[in-house]
């Protein structure tokens, strides 16, 4: 049965012309009982009443409805749509015109959504960005106007002075190559070089060269058990290890004393290697996980920028394992730990 929800205007018009032509037909008929005069009524009666109620509705009320079809779509309209908006629009229901339209408020909020929170993003990376330059810059003048005022005679002073200008400068510096890189990564502008070689290897070359770090600490890292078979990746080797080196260093700087890192790896379908680094420090609070990844987003400030760093580093991970078309995740839990993983292409055969 046709829902009277979904009437088209000439079935909205014929059934109004039904309605406004069979009593006037039947009133006829009981003052004047001949049957034709009657059914003659009823006939003219149904067609001009059609024919004013659909002329109504199509060039008033359905005009009115393609001036918002034409405010949604904010285009001019091609020969197209000028056909769609003559002859095909004026057979929607109102109901479907309605569902159209609320589509399209629920596009539009939707994208003001995202606008709004690009927006947030941006005054907060702004900020940020602005206090990482700070913090150097005015640490460097500082040292400089010292000197400048008499302390650059003073050969107790003046060393110590410039060896800490020339720390913050090298800070400005990694700074702004990490930013200079992200931007490079996201432009597509900075290729990969892919080769096969074994993750475990590379694992254990970066562990090797964080050895002085974690000797300070204490902190073991190995591979898990079960995880030492070798597995060929097919990657950036370099790019990569960057990934393994900001994750262990990562790992040890807010990993707890005598604490441990492992590394596991595993061919989960023949073509995609996971690779996870965990570690059983302090761990990442919930509310922190889904924006570890953000540039300059730091989980506890005061700790963080003690620890140094640009707060890029796992931005930069981020993007280096999306320019080779996979993704990063993070697992953590307060004085538990927390494992950073990532994905990989398996061994690419035919490759050197």
């Amino acid at each position: 049965m046709l829902s009277t929800k979904n009437f088209s205007p000439q079935q909205l018009a014929a059934l109004t012309a039904l309605a406004l032509s069979v009593p006037i037909a039947l009133g006829i008929f009981i003052f004047k009982p001949v049957w034709w005069i009657a059914l003659a009524s009823l006939i003219v009666i149904f067609l001009g009443s059609f024919g004013l109620i659909l002329f109504t509705l199509q060039k008033f009320i359905y005009r009115k409805i393609k001036l918002i079809y034409k405010l949604i779509y904010q285009t001019k309209a091609t020969r197209r749509e000028e056909f769609y908006h003559k002859n095909i629009l004026p057979q929607k229901s109102i109901d479907e015109v309605r569902e159209d339209v609320e589509a399209w408020a629920k596009q539009k909020k939707n994208e003001i959504e995202v606008l709004q929170q690009n927006e947030a993003f941006r005054k907060e990376f702004l900020q940020n960005l602005s206090h990482e330059l700070k913090t150097p810059i005015f640490a460097i003048q500082g040292y400089v106007d010292t000197l400048l005022g008499g302390a650059l005679q003073n050969e107790d002073v003046n060393t110590k002075f410039l060896q800490n200008s020339s720390r913050n400068i090298d800070r400005l510096v990694n700074l702004l190559d990490d930013l200079d890189e992200i931007s490079r990564l996201e432009s597509g502008e900075q290729k990969l070089n892919t080769s096969n070689f074994i993750i475990q290897d590379l694992f254990k070359e970066v562990a090797e060269s964080l050895f002085i770090k974690k000797a300070e600490k204490n902190i073991k890292c190995s591979i898990k058990k079960g995880c030492e078979f070798p597995i060929v990746v097919n990657a950036d080797k370099e790019k990569i290890r960057q990934v393994l080196i900001n994750l262990v260093d990562n790992a040890i700087k807010y990993g707890k004393k005598n604490g441990s890192i492992e590394a596991s790896f595993y061919n989960v379908d023949g073509k995609t290697v996971l690779i996870e680094i965990s570690d059983d420090g302090y761990g990442i609070a919930e509310e922190h996980i889904p924006r570890v990844f953000e540039r300059f987003y730091r989980t506890d400030l005061a700790r963080s920028r003690k620890e140094g760093g640009s707060g890029l580093g796992l931005s930069i991970c981020k993007h280096i394992i999306e320019a080779h078309g996979h993704s990063m995740h993070v697992r953590s839990k307060m004085d538990v730990g927390t494992s950073i993983g990532f994905s990989l292409n398996a061994k690419k055969e035919g490759s050197i």
